[in-house]
């Protein structure tokens, strides 16, 4: 089977908007994601595909030397299939390539299987933002990492 890695297209959104759903309690629109791709100039936003079939996504913005996750899944039943670590890898090698620095990002405090893939990747918990979650008011976990 091969896996492919490669910038969101506006054909990609009807998928992505599957695994927004699936994976989110507050999904992100396809229109969010229209203007991310097309009109935000420090958005990067990739997709990760097997047999044409996209099976998740990642987004950063790039601004200077810092990058913030702002929004990462992969469907369901692809998960602890590796699918993840390929894209956030993938986006740390995009990130070093452009002058990345310093990377972060916000992670429900009771997602502990996204925190411990951020930490494999280094990246440490920083702070708490109170409430953040709009859905229920859970707080996120602020991690960082530099790069």
């Amino acid at each position: 089977m091969s896996v492919n890695i490669r910038p969101m297209v506006i054909e990609d959104l009807d998928r992505v908007e599957v695994i927004e759903e699936a994976s989110f309690a507050t999904p992100w629109s396809k229109e969010v994601y229209k203007k991310e791709i097309s009109d935000n100039k420090f958005a990067h936003y990739y997709v990760i595909e097997s047999n044409k079939e996209i099976l998740g996504f990642i987004g950063a913005w790039m601004i200077f030397d810092e990058v913030q996750v702002t929004n990462f899944a992969v469907l369901p039943s692809k998960r602890k299939m590796g699918y993840g670590k390929m894209l956030f890898q993938y986006l740390i090698n995009k990130a070093l390539l452009q002058g990345g620095r310093i990377m972060s990002l916000e992670v429900r405090e009771t997602n502990t299987p996204a925190q411990t893939l951020y930490e494999s990747f280094g990246l440490k918990k920083a702070g708490i933002r109170k409430r953040y979650y709009t859905d229920n008011n859970e707080d996120a976990i602020v991690m960082w990492v530099e790069l």
